[in-house]
């Protein structure tokens, strides 16, 4: 628990400053002003009185206990101040102090000592290098920020305390964006993101967790933290600075093709985070989120009293994936009744320019009660004759007895600016253009599909580990880090992954064979741990029909091999039984992202991969329910499912070799990449076979 940040019962500044203007100084002051009700102890060492109240030259000197340290001082001093909150029994300490890890390799190592303090003494520590913590029900600002937030149900969380101050400024020119918590993050030295998720998970002031992070130490358990709290609350995530996944090359396709951009929106999507991509979107999304009840399908209705902004509603709405509702015939029935024969009763419902608040309210009223309408919007354009205050107040009114949700777009600015601040007394989110109203109902309605799914139910296959670390362990003895197919092959069988029947050879003889025992038609592939790519060294023949051909087949591959790389350690061709190509090539991949662990692919297979990257990724391990959605989030998932009188794949056959992967890479962190491709997918119930697989481990 981290009550004592949010909820103390006193709090020292340490640092503090009796000259206006000073960053001491304005710490004490907000703390003041914010009209925290308990015991303030401000630590100087030379002032008597600040603020009003008596200063201490130190932390020992205080004569009471302290539940909070706010520390301000020097960078080079901060680590002494840490050994004194230490010492008095302070367990929560906000480092303002710049100056660290951000600053230099010197502020690394004074970090790494606060890091040890801390764990000395068993101090939790947010920061250092943060703007502070607000806490609007306490209430508490110990920040150097200009303002306390309204009160709300956002609680907000920042890597950027300069972010936040610029936001801090907006909420306090708007009418209902309002904060419970506002926590800048800073070098997170020791308290991150996970911690306050699960602090706010069962906080009753915050009805929907914000962050605007630049990266994810750790991963896997951000993940595992985020799924357990998206679960009782929204969690929307504003992520900044995505580059390319680590700064090693790549040889496999799945490594080109992944990278950070790919596993945050995979391990966010698999954790029920929302991501947002803009700070409008954050915010527009966030105000829905706190004030109004979840959206529980994705049916929405429209009031307007005008045309041009109902459509582009509805335009944007349908981009999303959302609905217009369709009402029941009572409810159109009772719309004719009640509105001018010129008006719509269709969706969206116009109620004409000349509409009064009475108007909107009877037919909003009437338009809330249909039982196919699961959310509400309310358009109005600021007319001669349009009575902005009334319809908010009806607006408001009918919030508060409905349990659906109910967005406002008044449009315009001087004259709308009356009905955003009833709208804001009702707490009814109001949006400049219709457009973000849209995408905040989408945001609502993604949010209870992920926290409804159950993506999270992990397979487990019965299969051959200790074969897998055999072929490892082989690889490891050599020296190297490519898996030669054939070796890959065996990792492949393991796991339960259909294979063509296959053979080492080392000579021609050998070749021939074992060509002779698979059946023909064969194919021949060079086997070297040197050679990558084998097509691009001339390293595979396919169709050969008899003895004569593979013997011939195998010198050429051979020759060639020697031809593209001259050192190449060549241990013969590997003999595969020619299988049927009457079937669609696809990929399954994986690629070990640096903060989330093993990240698979799937995707269309063959050469143009690389070219046309319709793919799509998960966090491993993943359940069922996730496995086939990949299936479909393919731009070619039609493809699949059977086009042109061509009958579907097996797509069951796809799931349970992404499911094998995915088990095989988690069992398995030494695999750094691995491509399956191409997978050769049949018609439905006849499964797919592996025709190629490649393993890298890590170095």
């Amino acid at each position: 628990m981290l009550n004592a940040f949010f909820k103390p019962k006193s709090v020292a500044i340490i640092g503090a400053s009796s000259k206006p203007g000073k960053l001491g100084y304005t710490v004490v002051n907000n703390v003041l002003q914010s009209g925290y009700k308990g015991n303030i102890y401000p630590i100087n060492l030379k002032s008597k009185e600040i603020c009003g109240l008596k200063a201490y030259p130190t932390i020992g000197d205080v004569p009471e206990a302290i539940d909070l340290g706010v520390i301000v001082v020097p960078a080079q001093y901060v680590a002494g101040v840490m050994h004194e909150c230490g010492e008095k029994g302070i367990r929560a300490v906000v480092i303002i102090t710049a100056g660290f890890r951000e600053a230099s390799a010197e502020g690394k190592q004074r970090e790494l000592e606060l890091i040890e303090i801390a764990k000395q003494y068993n101090i939790r520590i947010i920061g250092p290098n943060v703007l502070g913590i607000i806490d609007t029900a306490t209430p508490i600002n110990a920040t150097f920020a200009s303002g306390t937030p309204p009160r709300g149900g956002i609680a907000f969380m920042s890597q950027s305390g300069a972010l936040q101050t610029a936001i801090l400024d907006w909420s306090l020119a708007t009418q209902d964006l309002a904060f419970s918590k506002f926590v800048s993050l800073g070098n997170k030295a020791d308290i991150s993101e996970i911690d306050l998720m699960q602090a706010w998970a069962d906080d009753p002031e915050s009805r929907v967790i914000l962050a605007y992070i630049e990266g994810v130490p750790n991963g896997q358990e951000f993940m595992r933290v985020a799924r357990e709290v998206s679960r009782k609350k929204p969690i929307l995530v504003l992520k900044s600075g995505v580059t390319a996944s680590g700064s090693r090359a790549v040889s496999s396709h799945t490594g080109s093709l992944a990278g950070s951009e790919q596993a945050y929106d995979a391990a966010f999507y698999q954790s029920g985070v929302l991501r947002m991509h803009s700070l409008e979107e954050l915010f527009d999304s966030a105000r829905a989120f706190a004030n109004q009840p979840l959206l529980e399908g994705d049916r929405i209705a429209i009031v307007t009293n005008a045309g041009g902004p109902g459509i582009l509603a509805t335009d944007s709405l349908e981009r999303s994936g959302m609905k217009l509702a369709k009402m029941e015939d009572a409810t159109i029935q009772k719309l004719e009744e009640i509105l001018p024969e010129e008006a719509s009763t269709g969706n969206p419902v116009d109620v004409l320019g000349d509409a009064l608040g009475e108007r909107y309210a009877a037919a909003m009223e009437v338009i809330a009660a249909d039982p196919n309408v699961d959310g509400l919007l309310c358009i109005i354009t600021p007319q001669a004759m349009t009575e902005i205050e009334e319809t908010a107040n009806a607006i408001g009114q009918l919030s508060k007895r409905v349990g659906k949700p109910i967005l406002g777009a008044f449009m315009g600015e001087e004259r709308a600016q009356a009905g955003e601040v009833i709208l804001a007394s009702y707490g009814v989110p109001n949006y400049k253009f219709p457009e973000q109203a849209a995408h905040a109902f989408a945001a609502m309605r993604d949010y209870c599909d992920l926290r409804d799914r159950d993506g999270a139910k992990i397979v487990q296959f019965d299969v051959d580990k200790a074969a897998v670390q055999e072929v490892i362990d082989a690889v490891r003895a050599e020296g190297r880090t490519s898996v030669v197919e054939a070796e890959s092959l065996k990792v492949a069988e393991a796991y339960g992954l259909r294979l063509p029947k296959n053979a080492l050879a080392a000579t021609a003889d050998e070749a021939v064979k074992a060509a002779d025992a698979i059946g023909y038609p064969v194919v021949l592939k060079i086997a070297s741990p040197d050679i990558l790519h084998k097509t691009d060294a001339g390293g595979v023949k396919v169709g050969l029909k008899h003895a004569d051909e593979v013997r011939a087949a195998f010198a050429t591959i051979i020759e060639s091999a020697k031809a593209y790389k001259s050192d190449a350690r060549i241990w013969g061709c590997l003999i595969q039984e020619m299988v049927s190509t009457r079937g669609i090539e696809v990929l399954v991949g994986m690629n070990r992202d640096p903060q989330f662990g093993p990240l698979v692919t799937f995707g269309l297979g063959g050469i143009l991969v690389e070219v046309l990257k319709d793919v799509t990724f998960r966090v491993a391990p993943f359940g069922r329910q996730d496995a086939e959605a990949m299936l479909g989030e393919i731009r070619a998932a039609a493809i699949l499912r059977g086009v042109r009188g061509a009958p579907p794949s097996d797509r069951a056959a796809i799931v349970d070799i992404l499911l094998r992967v995915g088990q095989l890479v988690t069992d398995f962190p030494e695999i750094a990449e691995m491509d399956i491709n191409p997978l050769m997918v049949y018609e439905e119930g006849q499964g797919a076979t592996t025709l190629d697989m490649r393993l890298v481990l890590s170095k």
